[in-house]
């Protein structure tokens, strides 16, 4: 399946949305109806300019792993990015409970532009978005807040996205918003 409609369930959140040219057909191949979504940094610069700096390499890929490499995007100010409807290579080895060991076909992979070290809070519209739009998804494909996972937690001997996160707290921010607190 092709996750077409992943900008769709954002904007209905109310939340700004750039669509990447291409992102309807973009992928490695069909996901798997999704289970959760799996939250990244970046491990961007916080002095690199603008509010998605790591859109053409999330998209495009590196030199060793070509993209995409998340499904979604997430700027500094809240926005978010429309990256690629199909497979995205942003999981690698891991697993959590329920989910199984194939993180790239069954999690929305979300890369939100943050460089990941001490320091640098995370700015508050682009960590309320985080949430907000983590709740439209779960409500939109079926699961519940508990598979909104951390990169870290998939896989904690070689990952800490996102850094500086509670995870079990967020997972109660996002199912206060699946269920209409403001």
């Amino acid at each position: 399946m092709m996750l077409t409609n992943l900008g769709d369930i954002l904007r209905n959140a109310g939340l700004r949305v750039i669509e990447v040219p291409g992102a309807r057909t973009r992928g490695h191949g069909q996901m798997s109806h999704p289970k959760g979504t799996l939250w990244h940094h970046t491990a961007t610069s916080a002095k690199a300019a603008g509010n998605y700096p790591s859109q053409r390499i999330v998209t495009e890929g590196r030199s060793d792993l070509p993209g995409p490499l998340c499904n979604l995007g997430l700027g500094r100010d809240g926005t978010w990015y429309f990256i690629a409807a199909g497979l995205a290579y942003h999981a690698g080895a891991g697993s959590y409970p329920g989910i199984g060991s194939n993180g790239n076909a069954s999690l929305i992979g979300i890369e939100a532009e943050h460089p990941g070290t001490s320091g640098t809070p995370w700015p508050p519209a682009q960590i309320d978005s985080y949430r907000r739009g983590s709740a439209a998804l779960a409500k939109a494909f079926g699961f519940a807040s508990d598979r909104v996972i951390g990169h870290k937690e998939w896989a904690p001997r070689r990952k800490i996205d996102p850094f500086g996160l509670d995870m079990n707290a967020e997972r109660r921010f996002v199912a206060d918003y699946m269920r209409g607190a403001p």
